[in-house]
């Protein structure tokens, strides 16, 4: 397991973060997401053997938010 930390953007409110908690533990291989607005960060927690970082920008991105890797 390994745990990514990133600068989410473009973040309104708290159910915006909830949001991409969702849809990121949706994704196979991502074990935990815990986004917190007021901090706009999220730390992940993933097998990178089943999903890559890059992969979990990707869908991130595609949820209308923009996320940079710390």
């Amino acid at each position: 397991m390994t745990t990514l930390k990133l600068k989410i953007l473009d973040m309104h409110c708290t159910s915006c973060a909830l949001g991409i908690d969702f849809d990121l533990e949706d994704l196979n291989g991502v074990a935990s997401a815990k986004t917190n607005y007021a901090k706009s960060e999220s730390q992940i927690d993933y097998d990178e053997t089943k999903i890559t970082p890059e992969q979990i920008l990707a869908s991130i991105k595609s949820t209308g938010y923009t996320a940079q890797i710390v």
